[in-house]
């Protein structure tokens, strides 16, 4: 086993009950009150991921500031959700457009690559709104209130009104769940946590498929046709793929289903070989198939693998322009993860690297065969498919984000 040089762990702080202040709201007060939590999801020499979790404990707001204090001199590099400004040791993160409200009870998260020197440890204490984060509401001044209640605009779908749904994931073992030991593991894995208790993912992506082995296994040969494309005898679908079809326990009115697939498509020989043409024919099909239930589907470039020039990450998939050619044929939104995987990779410094892949941050965030990841690296590329979600505005699924 190689040496491991990053150290990957969580710290999580919850300043949930560091304090207690009365509860007293009057006509001209609004209850103030917040709780955090700070994790830090992985680090390496001089750097460290972080996610951060704020749940509003008194009145609603529409926006949103949180403060907070570095011990020891860390600074912040990049974030994502929250617009994050740093003055010396004090940070301040504050809401973007789209999750600057916050409900009673209701969270708002962002997270954020940062640098170290001598240490790292979890700040100690945090401020929304200018109130302290004492785990208890407390009461704060505010404007006059109107002399009588007046109804307020129609509250937007909450966790508990939303319906449930599945989405459900069809792709390769960079998806895939993990079978057992440190690699690998796929994204997909790690995909629910982003979401509220009202999504259910089903992660059916098979390690070693192309698109047409996904989809009709074991029925596909090691001969080709006079097109240069894999025989398929008999022409029948997978049951993972059948059992997606059910009409009593597959794909619902509703659900979401992710297609990634590309890395394995472009082997030479069957039954994996994939043409252009027929990879985009597929995609059709199931996109179709999908459609016909009531199913949203959202198309991914085929996430990187870890190549490096000098300092800076750079591509190395195929099925780019296919992928993106089939989402515009059959009108579904495409996730560009071939892209965001690598952009990141050189944000948190994952390069340059001494190619053995044994030292630095990579150590712990890819595999030995600098392709597939380990559960940080999952973690992390779940994250940008989520963010892309969010940021591509994906409604509803938009809504059912944390």
């Amino acid at each position: 086993m190689r040496a491991r040089l990053m150290a990957f762990f969580a710290i999580t702080v919850a300043l949930l009950g560091a304090g207690v202040a009365a509860r007293t709201v009057v006509a001209n007060a609004a209850a103030a009150g917040c709780g955090v939590s700070y994790t830090v999801t992985n680090q390496w020499q001089g750097g460290f991921g972080a996610d951060v979790t704020v749940t509003n404990l008194g009145d609603p707001v529409t926006s949103w500031t949180l403060g907070w204090t570095f011990a020891a001199g860390q600074s912040v590099t990049q974030a994502w959700n929250a617009t994050v400004t740093q003055s010396g040791a004090t940070v301040t993160a504050k809401n973007v457009s789209y999750n600057g409200s916050i409900a009673t009870g209701a969270t708002a998260n962002f997270g954020f690559n940062g640098a170290f020197t001598s240490g790292n440890p979890v700040p100690g204490a945090f401020t929304l709104n200018g109130v302290a984060c004492t785990g208890s509401p407390t009461a704060s001044p505010c404007a006059t209130p109107s002399k009588s209640p007046s109804a307020g605009p129609t509250p937007s779908a909450t966790a508990s009104t939303q319906p449930k749904i599945t989405v459900w994931l069809a792709g390769d073992s960079t998806v895939a769940n993990p079978s057992g030991g440190v690699c690998p593991v796929g994204w997909g894995s790690q995909f629910a946590q982003y979401f509220n208790a009202n999504v259910t993912v089903k992660n059916n992506a098979v390690a070693g498929r192309s698109i047409q082995t996904w989809l009709y296994d074991p029925n596909v040969t090691s001969t080709k046709d006079g097109a240069g494309e894999c025989v398929i005898s008999p022409n029948t679908y997978s049951t993972r793929w059948q059992g997606m079809l059910d009409a009593s326990t597959g794909m619902k009115a509703g659900d979401y289903l992710f297609i990634q697939f590309g890395i394995n498509d472009g082997d030479t020989n069957c039954p994996r070989h994939v043409g252009s043409a027929r990879y985009k024919q597929l995609i059709g099909v199931m996109t179709t198939a999908a459609k016909q239930r009531g199913v949203k589907v959202v198309l991914l470039t085929p996430v990187a693998a870890i190549t490096c020039s000098g300092s800076t990450a750079t591509g190395n998939r195929g099925f780019l322009s296919e992928t993106n050619d089939a989402g515009s044929a059959n009108g579904v939104p495409v996730i560009d993860l071939h892209k965001l995987s690598y952009s990141y990779y050189t944000s948190a410094g994952l390069c340059p690297n001494n190619g053995d892949y044994t030292q630095g941050a990579v150590g712990a965030f890819f595999c030995n065969d600098h392709t597939h990841f380990e559960t940080a690296g999952a973690v992390q590329i779940a994250r940008l498919v989520a963010t892309a979600v969010r940021s591509q505005g994906l409604a509803p699924l938009t809504t059912y984000l944390k």
